[in-house]
């Protein structure tokens, strides 16, 4: 086992790219340079330090901001020469222009955030229909019957769940359901589900 500081592949330059990962979701935020000062800066504080190219000098992330990144995890890749932070992100803002994500154009130039983990994208789109109801989507059809027809499909769909436990047949179809339903739920009372990470991060402790 090899530690970071030994093993990081530094560039003529004496630089290293680092890509940065919220650890809620798994949402690339952005990417940026370490020389080897960043890094220790990084490894004695527990907060994210880069090098700027344009300014050449250090910077420390969201010192001006307040959206700091607290490092959780940093690994290094196959090769050494890119290292991978995954951080908390205060106040879901890592790109100067106010976005959550610098990557937040496709290759045509739309706006269009990058993709997280399966259970996030399902909600943006539950998120979608609410904005913009289509009367032939049954989500839309869904959050306009209200709390009481929502809640009504959560309990079925949790019972599903119990009787294909004790089947042994599409648990994890009907899992997928209940979920589903429960995204709904999430987005009618206006609850985002980077807290419902949240809070399942507080249990991890």
């Amino acid at each position: 086992m090899v530690h970071v500081r030994e093993a990081a592949r530094f560039d003529r330059d004496g630089l290293i790219p680092a890509v940065v990962q919220d650890v809620l979701d798994g949402t690339v935020l952005m990417v940026a340079w370490m020389n080897r000062e960043a890094l220790e800066r990084t490894l004695e504080t527990g907060e994210s330090w880069f090098w700027s190219r344009s300014r050449q000098e250090l910077w420390h992330k969201g010192a001006t901001s307040g959206h700091r990144q607290k490092i959780k995890a940093l690994r290094y890749d196959c090769d050494s020469d890119v290292l991978l932070l995954t951080v908390e992100q205060q106040g879901d803002i890592a790109c100067h222009l106010g976005e959550r994500s610098c990557f937040h154009r496709d290759a045509a130039g739309n706006y269009d955030p990058p993709p997280a983990d399966t259970l996030s994208q399902v909600f943006r789109v539950v998120e979608e229909r609410k904005a913009h109801p289509n009367p032939d989507s049954y989500t839309s059809r869904l959050l306009e019957a209200g709390s009481n027809q929502i809640l009504k499909k959560i309990g079925e769909e949790a019972t599903e769940v119990v009787m294909a436990a004790k089947d042994g047949e599409r648990v994890a179809e009907e899992v997928a359901d209940l979920w589903y339903h429960t995204l709904v739920l999430l987005a009618h009372t206006g609850v985002d589900i980077l807290d419902v990470y949240r809070a399942l991060q507080q249990r991890r402790r």
